[in-house]
């Protein structure tokens, strides 16, 4: 069930997207604009108007309908019960790679060398 509705609401967002794209720029915003067609530039603007807002709504149904399956689905069980962690026990510290100490980081030196290269006169 959860499948089927994700895969139509991806549909849904492709073809809102689509649909978006299609219409006619009216602020001229991006200098784009204009195309003539069987149908007047009027006529286009509402059915494709009315063509995006049953896409959003159908859109938002979608979003709310998933996020309900997902509330139901996590309510059974916490994420901690998924883990197998006890809340009992207390985490042990895991200490990792050790880090180098400052004196790993110099380069390790002959005698009396200097650190620096000598200068070039």
């Amino acid at each position: 069930m959860e499948n089927v509705v994700l895969i139509v609401h991806l549909v849904l967002a492709l073809c809102l997207i689509g649909v978006v794209l299609l219409q006619r720029s009216e602020g001229g915003g991006l200098g784009m604009g204009g195309g003539g067609g069987v149908m007047s530039a009027r006529g286009a603007a509402t059915a494709l108007g009315k063509l995006t807002w049953g896409f959003a709504i159908a859109f938002i149904a979608t979003s709310i309908l998933l996020t309900v399956i997902a509330a139901r689905n996590s309510a059974e069980t916490s994420v901690i019960d998924r883990l197998g962690i006890e809340s009992s026990v207390p985490a042990e510290e895991d200490s990792g790679p050790a880090l180098p100490s400052s004196g790993d980081l110099l380069p390790p030196t002959t005698g009396d060398a200097p650190l620096t290269p000598p200068r070039a006169d």
